[in-house]
């Protein structure tokens, strides 16, 4: 009986190495589409042996699944720097970086500082920063003489314009009225005032609105026809039209773009932080960073990656953001809890509009 009970118990071990060394050799990542290109997936694995099981999503379907699991399902993700801080103080989705396991050098130091100020939550640091682009005006230069985001609803763009009903439009608009959204973030009862101003108007600029986006396919495709003149997009796709059809350009709007960073961060319950930390060092070299912002087709915050960087989107990107440009971005902060919230009950309320 004991040496049955023995066999048993060795069996069991076994099995549970089994399944750790497995562990060891897997990374769960939720990213964002196009930042794991296969070639680089490929190297990875050939080099570190490491298998990566990638789930794409978005800000708000990241918050949404690591919540439902409180941080589990998952050893590294990727949201934007702006949606770290108020999410863990909420729900504690995530635990603190290990710095000592980082290539700091490999960063662009100013971005990594900026984000480590923007993640930080009583001293510890939740995130990375990796991608960073930017949201402002596509327009076609035959069409549309639009300059910033309010020129979306004049009316020589009745029906011709979109854009996402999402809080980016409600922060663009709050800059193009001449207010700073971002001042207002730690006085909910002011911020949620300006918030309905600016869902009053956007519901009076529904009449010249062709159609709200969510997918990029419609609205690339309605840029390209003519069907839109102007539309609120990211950079990238108006670069990626551009390469094509010449009279259409991406804009920096006069009251600013909005400037995001997408991170590294790593999920509460993760239980893999080692190959979390491995896929960040090796994202962050040059040569690997400038193949992942290729396939985004946005900047990375590798050290030397733009260097490598395709010369047409490095050439786009100077005719987009001349210096005043770059100095008038308007980079998004920590998000506290319940500012949503507030942002939500507006964009029902301009969605349910007639």
């Amino acid at each position: 009986m004991k040496s049955k009970l023995s066999r048993v118990v060795l069996a069991t071990l076994l099995l549970a190495a089994g399944a750790a060394q497995a562990q060891d050799k897997t990374l769960r990542l939720l990213t964002w589409a196009d930042y794991v290109p296969k070639d680089v997936l490929e190297q990875f694995t050939k080099e570190t042996g490491i298998k990566v099981e990638v789930t794409l999503s978005n800000n708000e379907e990241m918050i949404s699944k690591l919540r439902a699991t409180a941080g589990a399902g998952f050893d590294l993700a990727q949201p934007s720097q702006d949606r770290i801080a108020g999410p863990q103080s909420e729900f504690k989705i995530y635990k603190p970086m290990d710095l000592s396991k980082i290539k700091s050098d490999q960063f662009i130091a100013p971005m990594l500082e900026a984000t480590r100020l923007n993640t930080s939550i009583d001293g510890k640091v939740y995130g990375l920063p990796h991608i960073w682009g930017t949201d402002g005006l596509v327009i076609n230069t035959k069409t549309s003489k639009a300059a910033d985001y309010t020129d979306l609803c004049a009316a020589d763009n009745a029906g011709k314009v979109s854009m996402r009903l999402k809080r980016p439009t409600l922060i663009a608009f709050a800059f193009a009225s001449g207010k700073n959204p971002f001042a207002l973030y730690s006085d909910a009862k002011a911020y949620g005032a300006l918030m309905d101003d600016v869902g009053k108007a956007l519901t009076e600029c529904k009449k010249n609105v062709k159609f709200y986006w969510d997918g990029k396919d419609q609205l690339l495709a309605g840029m390209r026809s003519g069907e839109l003149t102007t539309a609120m997009m990211w950079d990238t796709g108006g670069w990626g039209l551009n390469k094509t059809h010449a009279d259409i350009k991406f804009i920096a709007p006069k009251s600013g773009a909005l400037g995001w960073v997408d991170t590294f961060a790593l999920p509460a319950k993760g239980k893999n932080d080692e190959a979390a930390y491995a896929w960040i060092n090796f994202n962050m070299r040059p040569e690997i960073a400038a193949k992942v912002a290729g396939s985004a087709g946005n900047f990375t915050a590798s050290k030397g990656a733009d260097q490598l960087m395709d010369p047409v989107l490095k050439k786009q990107f100077a005719e987009s953001f001349p210096e005043a440009a770059i100095k008038n971005i308007k980079w998004y902060p920590a998000v506290p809890a319940g500012i949503e919230d507030i942002e939500g009950r507006v964009l029902d309320r301009v969605k349910a509009a007639k």
